[in-house]
């Protein structure tokens, strides 16, 4: 049981925010490379990739494990990325900064659903049954390629549209 509910039934809940926060991750990241705000679309993003680094504290577990620390650290680049979306309003610096938190935050997202994929999927998991062997370790860096890629072209896409001071002047009359 946890937070009393069977385990079986909490693993699920906690892979549904999860690809829930991987499906609306990539909407986000589309969105920066094109330049558009996708306001609700960050914020689902940003609630459940949160959710799902608190939820995976509510496993048993023994100790300080590698997705323990994964989930602090995902938890601390979010923390930067709130931040900037809502409290720095993306001003300055703060664009670029929650654009690579975002990106970042996604990577991690995927780097785990790709570790969970070898663990649980029987094909890829006879292809790497420690994940120390070259097919883990080729997606992984495949996984890494590809956010970084995709990282760079979203800080340079993303920029927002300033206010007009034609809108800002109508609202004051």
């Amino acid at each position: 049981m946890v937070f009393g509910i069977s385990l079986q039934t909490y693993t699920l809940l906690h892979v549904l925010i999860s690809l829930i926060g991987i499906v609306t991750g990539f909407v986000v990241i589309s969105g920066f490379i094109r330049s558009k705000r996708l306001d609700g679309w960050q914020a689902l993003f940003l609630l459940t990739t949160i959710l799902t680094s608190v939820t995976g504290f509510g496993f048993p577990f023994n100790g300080i494990t590698p997705a323990i620390k994964l989930g602090v650290i995902s938890l601390a680049v979010l923390a930067i990325a709130v931040l900037a979306r809502y409290a720095f309003h993306f001003s300055g610096k703060w664009r670029a900064a929650y654009v690579i938190c975002a990106c970042l935050a996604q990577y991690f997202n995927v780097f785990v659903l790709v570790v969970q994929s070898f663990e649980k999927i029987p094909a890829l998991k006879g292809f790497a049954p420690t994940q120390q062997e070259p097919p883990f370790l080729v997606a992984q860096l495949v996984v890494l390629a590809i956010f970084i890629a995709l990282t760079i072209l979203s800080v340079k896409r993303f920029h927002l549209e300033p206010v007009a001071a034609g809108k800002s002047a109508g609202k004051a009359a």
